[in-house]
């Protein structure tokens, strides 16, 4: 199995990162591919959402006055880009993704005058936005520590934050992971089967309400027949698929919006079963912090005569720390255990007769 992506979004099966789907990071052909497309977009992010603008408008944050305010005028970014070209102003759907998300905060003096513009534009009172932007940010302990990039973490790192800006989402998806048990089935043929996590997390800003899981299969893998599942507390919105990359990029709908210090329980899972012999699953994590257990389960049919724990610093780095594992009991298993994550890559692989 390839890798997976654990950050503010997530990955799975294959050599590099942990978490997360290509959020902001590369992909080229990504297309929808579920239903629930609309109802995941950030810009029509949810009905309440409009109906708290005036709330919002009062009190803040800005992100979520901004995001209000694009439901309430049922404008998707691009359409709001080109107004603001009309009038002279250049501003990426990527920067008006991240304000609205809460990834950036606009303050350079062309940044201010494309909020005034936006002011106009959604038919707000003059200043409401600048208004909430002369308040301060939020508390330091809420913030986030610097990230590695998903290109620093896998080899198609590229693909997935190409996915990301596809689906105007930020590279800080708002969440520290507090606990990730993740579970790997291996097949009869040795073949990746599937692999189930069970996430707690904790925001650290208000208004976050979705997860972002990279799954990142093994050589010769089939996106298109690799299921997403939503266990628990969550819902699948758009999905994306990169057959070059051989990536599946889920979105994972809470139940809640939170604001920051809440935490949540989610689970979701990927079904592949679509390439051939496995050699190790890995996590790649672009935060540092949280516990995260991996557990990888073969089949009495297909059992490996070595396995090993290690670390990468890079999709291209020598495998470091190795430690030997064994299957243990009926239910032919390793597992490691890591209490504080580093930013790396973290993974078990195995040799085959």
């Amino acid at each position: 199995m390839r890798s997976s992506v654990n950050g503010p979004f997530s990955a799975s099966a294959g050599p590099p990162p942990d978490g997360s789907l290509s959020d902001g990071s590369p992909s080229d052909t990504a297309r929808p591919d579920t239903s629930r497309a609309d109802a995941a977009r950030p810009e029509n992010a949810r009905p309440e959402n409009a109906r708290d603008l005036p709330h919002l408008l009062r009190d803040g944050p800005f992100h979520l006055a901004l995001r209000a305010a694009l439901t309430a005028r049922g404008l998707p970014l691009h359409r709001v880009q080109h107004r603001l070209a009309a009038r002279g102003i250049k501003l990426g759907v990527t920067s008006l993704s991240y304000w609205q998300q809460g990834a950036r905060r606009p303050g350079r003096p062309e940044s201010l005058k494309a909020v005034r513009a936006l002011e106009q534009i959604l038919e707000l009172p003059e200043g409401a936005l600048l208004r909430l932007l002369a308040a301060p940010d939020p508390a330091p302990g809420t913030a986030r520590p610097p990230a590695r990039s998903y290109r620093a973490l896998f080899s198609v790192g590229a693909a997935v934050e190409a996915l990301l800006a596809g689906m105007e989402l930020p590279a800080d998806g708002g969440l520290h992971t507090v606990g990730h048990h993740e579970r790997v089935r291996i097949g009869p043929a040795g073949q990746l089967l599937g692999r189930e996590s069970q996430h707690v997390v904790r925001a650290h800003r208000d208004g976050v309400d979705r997860y972002i899981a990279v799954h990142h299969g093994d050589p010769g893998c089939d996106p298109e027949r690799i299921r997403v599942r939503a266990d628990e507390n969550c819902r699948t919105g758009r999905i994306r698929r990169h057959p070059e990359a051989e990536l599946v990029v889920a979105e994972l709908l809470f139940d809640a919006r939170l604001r920051a210090g809440d935490t949540y329980v989610f689970g979701y899972g990927f079904e592949d079963g679509t390439a051939g012999r496995s050699t190790e699953y890995v996590r790649g994590f672009s935060y540092t912090g949280g516990q995260y257990v991996l557990q990888v389960r073969f089949d009495e049919a297909a059992l490996p005569v070595r396995c090993r724990r290690f670390t990468r610093s890079g999709p291209d780095a020598p495998r470091g720390r190795l430690s030997d594992l064994n299957p243990s009991g009926p239910h032919r298993a390793v597992h490691l255990v890591e209490q504080g994550v580093r930013r790396g890559i973290l993974g078990i692989g195995w040799d085959w007769e």
